[in-house]
């Protein structure tokens, strides 16, 4: 487990540099989406129709943001829990997107996706929301902004912290932490 900072646009090439358990700081061009818009974004795939974003090599943070006060970027930004977008992960992970952020374990689908796209998930820290906010440089409405808080988003971050939990390699820092804290428990008794 290392630290790692990680600039946008998320090839291939650093994904696979990534093990589950890596603290990273991602810098550069991401963009957000929850329920609603990763819905639309299926139903546009599903119809046979080309997509209004280009997914390839992004990074998607599963945010719905408050509105920003006078003078701030944005409001509080915190992660939204991940198995929401579990039904439409792996199609978009096919499509070309890298990398997820978020909060929570994800499913077999997707990790197996992971896997098979060379991808990669990250979670941020739940409760933080106006922490994370602070690292959110630039933020403009992208798509979808009849949904409001729930339109993709693109936001340009600095430094913006996370932590790797699941791998390209089938990594899983929420499975490793589980054993780990098994064996110390065992080895107490």
């Amino acid at each position: 487990m290392g630290t790692i900072y990680l600039s946008t646009p998320l090839t291939t090439e650093k994904v696979e540099k990534l093990r589950a358990g890596d603290r990273v700081y991602i810098s550069g061009t991401i963009i957000t989406g929850r329920d609603a818009a990763h819905k639309r974004l299926i139903e546009t795939i599903q119809s046979g129709s080309e997509l209004p974003i280009n997914l390839a090599s992004q990074i998607i943070y599963y945010v719905g943001p408050t509105p920003a006060r006078p003078g701030e970027v944005i409001g509080s930004a915190g992660p939204t829990t991940s198995g929401r977008m579990d039904p439409y992960t792996p199609i978009l992970l096919e499509k070309g997107l890298k990398g997820m952020i978020g909060k929570g374990s994800r499913s077999k689908e997707v990790k197996d996706a992971i896997r098979k796209y060379k991808a990669v998930y990250f979670a941020s820290i739940g409760g933080a929301a106006a922490l994370a906010a602070q690292q959110i440089k630039n933020a403009r409405v992208l798509l979808y902004p009849e949904l409001g808080p729930e339109a993709i988003y693109e936001f340009e971050v600095e430094d913006f912290p996370v932590i790797v939990v699941n791998d390209c390699y089938g990594g899983d820092l929420y499975i490793d932490g589980i054993k780990k804290y098994h064996r110390i428990l065992n080895a107490d008794i």
